[in-house]
């Protein structure tokens, strides 16, 4: 196979912006094997996530194809709806995916327990709990979640679909376990979700991996640098595997539609917080698609209805590590306006392998009607952690670590939130950082920005 002896060097030419820094080895893989009992039709790498304010996406793989359809209810076991969908796979190069389903439920019940099933295969039942539909609501936010390779013993493994020794790091299991114990309502992912680096098998083994929580609460991703997938002449269309796999919900609403699975916007609590799911590796300058619909987004808020407005990116515009200096500055010159601007109270970003929170800026200036910046690219990815920052610290980095871990972010009523860094210490959750955020909205001397 040609193409697989070629792809050391392709990844090494590729990847080498991403990991031109030192890091620190990281924990060891642990294998993520298919369930002993399944066959074709067995609904795989189950994950859901919103669409609108009443229903949810359930998307799922199958080795050979089978019906796209789910029944649910909210007695385990007695499925009273049921809904149609379609599904779809995608190469690359001698890969091919299996058959990955597209269904939306719905209209279902806030607060609610449903069980459901996918497909035929009655052997699996699942079950997920929908967000509340007010304050106060509650978020979990970790970033670069990242398998881990092991060397193949054949260039076969990397072609077959689903073979190959693949895995995922020690620290990933840690925080997934941090995050399994915990009583979140959505989750929040700015980025790297499986490290695949063009190697689609690992795409299939996180899955596997994310399995268990992204089938019981939503999962609401953005994509990074490692979700491009990109190779000049042989590949050139990005984003191919995120795009099939991590179908997000920009188009659910004629009105806010982004056209893009690689930027959107969503609403939870009734309206109360707003999401902005933003591409920091797609166009974003005044001129882009992206930019014309963020504003146009922005414009149609109402912060006496809406108090929260979070944003997510993946690369960080503000970062004092001396990893990744300046990769968000651009897209910030760009986008940071229309933000200040709208009074966004938080935005989190992944990409750097440590932790830091700013205190509220703008311009890179300390402003008290700026977002609070916050850096979570340290949920267990395979490079390490980033450990080198800048000195002296900065007046407006308030907090920074090097540590794997998770954030929660509980917004419990129309002004404050609780924002709380748990760091992974000895495979202890660790509470490391936490404050309280005031919403922009509630404070008079930042009311919007007239449009």
């Amino acid at each position: 196979m040609a193409w697989c002896r070629l792809l050391p060097t392709l990844l090494a030419l590729t990847v080498a912006c991403v990991v031109a820094y030192d890091r620190p080895p990281p924990r060891e893989a642990l294998t993520i094997p298919f369930a002993d009992d399944a066959d074709g039709l067995t609904p795989q790498q189950v994950h859901i996530s919103l669409v609108g304010s009443n229903k949810m996406r359930v998307t799922w793989i199958t080795e050979k194809g089978g019906e796209s359809v789910v029944n649910y209810g909210t007695i385990a076991g007695k499925y009273t709806d049921s809904a149609v969908g379609s599904a779809s796979s995608y190469t690359y190069f001698l890969y091919r995916s299996g058959h990955i389903h597209d269904v939306v439920i719905g209209p279902l019940k806030p607060d609610t327990v449903y069980y459901y099933r996918c497909g035929s295969n009655s052997t699996r039942e699942f079950s997920f709990r929908t967000p509340p539909s007010s304050l106060p609501i509650n978020f979990a936010i970790v970033a670069c979640v990242a398998l881990e390779l092991f060397k193949t013993s054949s260039c076969a493994n990397v072609a077959a679909r689903g073979t190959g020794d693949l895995g995922q790091t020690g620290w990933t299991k840690s925080t997934l376990q941090h995050l399994a114990a915990s009583d979140y309502d959505v989750l929040l992912l700015p980025g790297d979700l499986s490290y695949a680096d063009f190697l689609q098998p690992l795409w299939d083994s996180f899955g596997r991996l994310v399995e268990p929580l992204a089938s019981a609460r939503p999962w609401m991703v953005i994509h990074g640098n490692h979700e491009i997938e990109k190779i000049p002449l042989l590949h050139p269309q990005p984003f191919v595997a995120y795009n099939a796999r991590w179908r997000m919900p920009y188009d659910a609403d004629p009105v806010t539609a982004s056209g893009s699975n690689l930027y959107y916007s969503f609403d939870v609590a009734g309206g109360a917080v707003h999401v902005l799911m933003l591409g920091s590796y797609t166009d974003f300058g005044p001129d882009s698609a992206q930019y014309k619909w963020l504003a146009a987004d922005l414009a149609r808020l109402d912060r006496a209805r809406t108090p929260w407005l979070v944003a997510l990116i993946h690369a960080p515009w503000y970062n004092s590590n001396e990893a990744h200096q300046g990769e968000g500055e651009e897209m910030r010159k760009a986008m940071e306006a229309l933000l200040y601007g709208a009074r966004v109270d938080a935005v989190f970003a992944g990409h750097v392998h440590a932790y830091e929170r700013f205190t509220r800026v703008h311009d890179g200036k300390a402003d008290a009607c700026g977002p609070v910046h916050i850096t979570i690219g340290d949920g267990g990815n395979r490079e390490g952690l980033a450990k080198k920052f800048q000195k002296p610290q900065a007046a407006i980095s308030e907090f920074r670590e090097a540590s794997f871990g998770h954030g929660r972010l509980e917004v419990t009523n129309g002004t404050h939130a609780l924002w709380t860094w748990h760091r992974n210490d000895d495979d202890e959750a660790v509470v490391a950082d936490q404050v309280w955020l005031t919403s922009l909205a509630s404070n008079p001397a930042c009311s919007p920005k007239p449009k």
